[in-house]
This record gives structure tokens, sequence and C-alpha cells, in this order.
């Protein structure tokens, strides 16, 4: 008997949902169905996040215990109601990236296993220019979530310092969004530089709680994650679903609601009935766009003060004027050695313009390999630094990491009971199409007789060892293909 499929009439179009039944929250007992008319029934308001923005798919085909990969090109059979958008990646590559316009395109997405949505900060009609600044609140382990909240309230009287309103949501994780809506008049790189000065603004107001710092051993609080403004990042939109065990949900907030919400409170099963009886607690966000000439003025100022730009993600161009893209306690050379060329957010000019020629001759990876020619993961410890971090698992599941945590906690018991929670860097690591997990300890408020040693990994998980990484056709909407005799 072949597989159920269930035909959903939505916004005047005809919906597919194959396997309508298969579980996508098992523990809170949610189908894939469920997932769909979850979307249509919030529609109105998820439309606001992603309406007309260029999107990547981020599909769990499996549900949300399952693993998921990016889809960064939209696939050949589109139905006539979605359409597509051309964007170039820092990389130079390009790729037609899908658009959404309505409720059957929401369920079609949710359909192809797309729990959360992850729509650009731009248009399809101008992808050079965001019309949205994006606060990225992002807790270190062991920060309470009112701790939480009351760096969201610092946040908004920055932006309205600087002339602008914010529009807050729960992250569906354990942090908050904050979106600004802004004119389109800047770049990607404009953008950013306004989002890293109103980090270092909130740290400015809040130094004991906020944190405007990029690297994971100089953090403490609540992390302001500016580079989420950098082209081709994304960040999970207003009523996206989380691929978390509660099917928790990304809700909007109005700012009177900040500061006792519980995120636990907004889920699949209750976001809906809570639309249906609030309304839309963003209603009004296309109507307070704002500019960032303030933003920018206290950008300068803190450039006249010694304050330039900050790290970018590693798998950015290194920028000029970038400061050291290296982990303070690895840093080996002088400021100057560690100098690169790249400009808005992509590489030098010359190599820029190389890849663009490739990609006009009709090379859509403009010219990069599309065989693995980089390096794999290999063992830490063997460097000697200023601060004591050791790593101490790599796995492919964050809890399988976390259990080799505490089974370091078990043979080390007496450093263990010096840590603070700061201490635990959990570093979710982005590969190409998945992440995985890994987990430092920093010991420097350990007794130096006390450290101990770098020990091999546990566990030691190889990303690339059972793959052909990355995938051998060069596409980047595919994931990696098991070897011929990798276990399944």
């Amino acid at each position: 008997m072949p597989p159920r499929k269930e035909i959903l009439e939505i916004a005047g179009h005809e919906v597919t949902v194959s396997n309508p039944d298969k579980p996508y929250f098992p523990k809170a007992g949610h189908t894939k169905l469920d997932l769909v008319q979850y979307y249509v029934a919030v529609a109105d308001g998820a439309l606001k996040g992603v309406d007309n923005r260029p999107m990547a798919l981020k599909r769990f085909v499996d549900g949300a215990e399952g693993d998921f990969f990016f889809q960064k090109r939209a696939p050949d059979k589109l139905p006539p109601w979605v359409t597509t958008a051309q964007l170039t990646f820092p990389s130079g590559r390009v790729a037609d990236e899908v658009v959404l316009h309505d409720a059957a395109g929401l369920a079609w997405v949710a359909n192809l296993g797309c729990i959360d949505l992850n729509p650009h900060p731009v248009r399809a009609d101008d992808l050079d220019h965001p019309d949205e600044l994006r606060v990225d609140l992002d807790p270190v382990p062991g920060v309470p979530w009112p701790q939480v909240r009351e760096v969201a309230l610092v946040t908004r009287e920055a932006l309205e310092a600087a002339g602008l309103v914010g529009w807050p949501k729960t992250s569906g994780s354990r942090g908050i969004h904050i979106n600004v809506r802004i004119e389109r008049r800047w770049t990607y790189s404009e953008v950013r530089r306004a989002a890293l000065a109103l980090a270092r603004d909130v740290e400015r107001r809040a130094p004991s709680i906020a944190t405007s710092k990029w690297w994971k051993e100089e953090r403490h609080g609540v992390f302001l994650d500016y580079n989420q403004n950098a082209k081709d990042r994304t960040v999970a939109s207003v009523y996206s679903v989380r691929p978390t065990p509660d099917a928790r949900v990304s809700m909007p907030l109005r700012w009177e609601d900040v500061g006792d919400v519980d995120p636990a409170d907004f889920t699949l099963a209750t976001v809906p009935a809570l639309f249906a009886a609030r309304g839309e607690a963003g209603a009004g966000i296309d109507d307070a766009t704002g500019s960032l000439d303030g933003l920018l003025e206290l950008s300068s100022r803190h450039e006249t003060e010694g304050l330039g730009d900050a790290p970018w993600p590693p798998n950015y161009a290194k920028q000029a004027g970038e400061p050291p893209r290296v982990q303070p306690s690895r840093k080996r050379r002088r400021d100057d050695e560690y100098a690169g060329g790249g400009v808005e957010g992509g590489p030098p000019p010359d190599v820029a313009a190389a890849r663009a020629a490739a990609v006009a001759d009709g090379d859509p990876n403009a010219g990069l390999p599309t065989e693995w020619e980089g390096s794999r993961p290999t063992p830490t410890g063997r460097r000697r630094s200023s601060i004591p971090v050791i790593e101490i698992a790599r796995a492919a599941k964050k809890a399988d990491a976390m259990a080799g945590f505490e089974r370091w906690k078990a043979r080390h018991p007496e450093a263990a009971t010096h840590l603070e929670a700061k201490d635990l860097l959990v570093d979710s690591m982005r590969g190409r199409f998945t992440t995985w997990t890994r987990i430092r300890v920093n010991l420097s408020n350990v007794p130096a007789e006390m450290r101990p040693p770098q020990e091999p990994l546990d566990p030691d998980y190889d990303p690339w060892a059972e793959y052909e990484w990355p995938d051998r056709a060069g596409q980047l909407e595919r994931a990696p293909r098991k070897k011929p005799n990798a276990p399944a």
C-alpha cells in the first residue's frame, strides 16, 4: 500500500502533505500534519517574518529528533505560488533560494521538513540592502532566564537612544531576539557595524550581565551576537517552531510582557489559541522603519576611542581592518601579522572579481573546488596557552558531548568543584550541512596544581569519517553521502 497523503486547500491552492501521520515531535505527540496545520493557523503572523524574503531550507526530514541539513538551492519542482531569488553568498557562489508569499507556501515548506523558518533580512526586490537589523541575545551556559530578560530591556533602552524601535520575541531556545525594521539604505556590512555598536553600548550600560565579546573564553552573561547581521546569516523568524522536545515556538512579545515572560508557555499546541485571542504582538513592525544613522555615528565614536571592528565568523574571508581572528589564548603573533584583505564580508576585491567572472561564465560555484581540500578535525592540547583551555568532547549530538563532560567531571571531581558556569564552552560547530558539538573547559578558576592535563577526547567524533565530504557533485542542497561501507 502506498504511503498515505493528505491534500489541503490553503489560500486557494492545493497543498499535498506526504506521510501526514509521521511523528515529528515524539515526546509531545505531534505529527507532520500538526506542524503544517500550525503554520496555517498562525500564517498572518508568520508571514510578517518571511513574506517576500529568500530563505534557506533547514530540513528535518525525520522530525525534530533526527538530523537536519541546509538546502540553499530551491528544489527543481516548485509550486506556482512559490518563487525564487538568486542570492550571491560571501564566497561568491550563487543560488536560487525559495521565497514565500502566503499560507500555502508555509504549508509547502513545512511538508519538506522545515520545522523552523530561516529567512534572510532582505526582500526579494532588493537583495543588497537589509530592511532588518537583528539582535540575538545568547546567554552563556548557566545564565538564568531572568538575566536574559533584563538584558533585553537594556537593549530596548539602547535602541530608543539611537532612535529605533525594537520588536522582541522569544528565540524558542534559551534566548531572546529583537528585530528592528530599518530603511533599505545600508549594506550588510554597515548593518553589521551598527549591530556591533549596539552590542558595545548595551555592554557599557550593563557590564556585569551583557557582553559583546566574540570569543567564548572571554564571555560572561548574555552575548549580543552582532555577527547574526553578516551576509548569509539567518535567524529563526517569528512563530517558528523550534526542534525542541516540547515543540517550542519563537513567540513575538509586547515589551510590557518581557519582564515576566516564560518561554515554555509558547508551543505548537498553545500558540494558535494565543494568537487568535491576543492578536499579533508585532502588527506594527512594518510601520516602524528607522534609520541607522545614530548607531553608525556611535560606531564612529567607538573607532575614535580605539574600538574598531570585531571578529567575523570563521567561514568568512579575513576582512580588512578585522582584529586577529584567533582565540586570545592561542594568539602567537603580532596583530599586523593576522591582517586580512576581505571587503563587505567577502574575499579581497581581486578574488571576488575572479569568482564573479566564473559565475558569469555559468559556474554557480564561482570556480571554487567541489572536492574537499581542507583539513579534518585534529586532536587538541598540543599548544601552550596563556589561558588554560582543554577540549573534552566532540560528538554528533549535544547530549552525547555533555555525557562526555559528565564523565570528565567524575574523573576529576576536585577540579570540577572549582568550575563556574562560564567556564564550560559548548560550541555548535557548523558544517556545510549539519552541526556537531565540541565541549571545552576553561581551567582558569582551578588551582594550577589541580588542573587536569589534556586527555583523549571522549567521545571523539569525526564529522568526516563516514562521508564523502562535501558532496562530490558540488551540490549545496544535498546532504553529504555516506561511504559505501559506512555503518547505517
